[in-house]
């Protein structure tokens, strides 16, 4: 069950059309279901505000399918797989084709990014727009990783590939977005300088992403890490290598932070004052 799914089945109980014993039912057993080999999570959509995402690496097409097929049934309207390859998301699609469940529900696989989507993008409802920039065309398969994840989290997401410091001023031209942006995710493998160039031009939160591409000495992503790690721009976070999935969940977790309501404005006020 999703937000919106929970928000309209509360309008009904405030309108008196489900009683509050139904509610609760309707509820309690949404909360997951037990396929044996997986236990879809129904209700994390509703705790988190992001439905499951299914990770497609060491599971079979079968497993794929029949989770997104658990979590279609409850109500989920968009499922986002990553991890997968080629084959096997060819094989997932053609299982996801037979079922019913997802009859009238787009799905696509994004080869760049290894990721597969069912039911389209949801529409945007972010504050504002996710950057993803990327250092060089050999980490697009990181950096669409991320703007993907954060598009079916509801972001509009800005790319700017191959802006790496070698060529600083391709970065350049982009500056007034940059200054604009919710949050940008930086993507970089070699010696992983951008994300550090990235957050002395903005003002919102810098999510560095390592990849591992590189010579031999950047040790598969860790040179890129470690130097993302010792950032010396304040506001710059650090997701592990080659996890694009995670740095545009975060972006997309930054561009959905709602302004304060006027009570939380006055949150500093000693008799408004929440307790914890």
């Amino acid at each position: 069950m999703e937000r919106e799914q929970l928000r309209a089945l509360f309008e009904r109980v405030a309108a008196g059309q489900v009683s509050v014993d139904d509610a609760v039912v309707q509820v309690g057993t949404s909360s997951f279901a037990d396929l044996g080999y997986a236990k879809p999570d129904f209700n994390r959509g509703v705790r988190t505000g992001v439905s499951e995402v299914i990770y497609g690496a060491g599971k079979t097409s079968e497993q794929i399918a029949g989770i997104a097929s658990s979590l279609v049934g409850a109500g989920q309207e968009h499922v986002l797989v990553t991890r997968v390859g080629e084959e096997k998301a060819a094989k997932t699609l053609r299982l996801i084709e037979a079922d019913k469940a997802f009859e009238g529900m787009e799905s696509h696989y994004h080869n760049d990014a290894r990721l597969l989507t069912i039911g389209g993008f949801p529409r945007c409802d972010g504050c504002g727009f996710v950057i993803v920039a990327c250092a060089g065309t050999s980490d697009l398969y990181c950096a669409e990783e991320a703007a993907i994840t954060a598009q079916m989290m509801g972001s509009r997401v800005y790319r700017m590939y191959d802006v790496g410091v070698a060529g600083i001023h391709r970065l350049l031209a982009h500056a007034d977005k940059l200054q604009r942006a919710s949050a940008v995710v930086a993507v970089a493998g070699m010696e992983g300088a951008l994300a550090s160039v990235i957050g002395g031009l903005c003002a919102c939160p810098v999510i560095a992403c390592p990849t591992s591409v590189g010579y031999g000495a950047s040790l598969g992503g860790i040179s890129a890490l470690l130097a993302m790690l010792n950032s010396c721009s304040s506001g710059t976070s650090v997701v592990n290598i080659d996890n694009g999935f995670g740095a545009g969940y975060q972006a997309a977790l930054v561009d959905h932070v709602r302004p304060r309501s006027a009570d939380e404005e006055n949150c500093n006020d000693k008799d408004t004052a929440p307790s914890v």
